[in-house]
């Protein structure tokens, strides 16, 4: 099990497109995230920064991103624009922006208006930007990362992997320092 646990693991790392913390961490937690979750936001703003507290700042853990876009056309447009910003090295700001502008699910918060509006706030190239979402260069990527996590047996977000062992839902710091924690030893 372990096996196909770590198999898996380097898998999914592979097709991984955002990474944060060293490369050569001996813990790494992939994310599957909707920008529009409630949860997934409480794990960004609450739990994350603990995480990189703790450990991303020594080395210890990188973490990863990958898209579950699931939660309506807002989720879809979002990932998407978070894949436009990475063209301009900024997943990592836009990601957070986008966890921090969170306002209800597909009511408009996430409107293609306002996720160019938050690449002009971060002082992106707006007009590469809007060419970039508008021409749905990404729509299909984001797409078949959703629907590979599904076959997978991802249903809710946020679900975590870390080092191949599940968490699912917004947990609290202690249940990922007690996992990291014990890879560490």
């Amino acid at each position: 099990e372990s096996q196909a646990r770590a198999a898996l693991m380097q898998s999914l790392v592979a097709q991984t497109r955002h990474f944060k913390g060293n490369a050569d961490a001996p813990v790494t937690i992939l994310i599957f995230s909707d920008f529009q979750c409630p949860y997934c936001g409480r794990f960004q703003i609450d739990t994350e920064p603990q995480i990189e507290a703790a450990y991303l700042q020594a080395g210890l853990v990188r973490i990863g991103y990958q898209h579950f876009a699931f939660l309506g056309d807002e989720s879809q447009w979002a990932a998407e624009a978070s894949e436009c910003a990475d063209d301009q090295q900024a997943f990592w700001p836009y990601h957070d922006k986008l966890f921090a502008g969170q306002n209800g699910e597909n009511r408009g918060a996430f409107s293609k208006d306002n996720l160019k509006k938050f690449a002009a706030d971060l002082g992106l190239d707006a007009a590469a930007f809007g060419q970039c979402l508008d021409s749905g260069k990404y729509s299909t990527l984001v797409m078949n990362q959703t629907s590979a996590l599904q076959q997978l047996g991802v249903s809710s977000t946020p679900t975590f992997l870390v080092n191949g062992q599940p968490i699912v839902g917004a947990e609290p710091f202690d249940s990922f320092q007690q996992l990291i924690e014990q890879f560490l030893k």
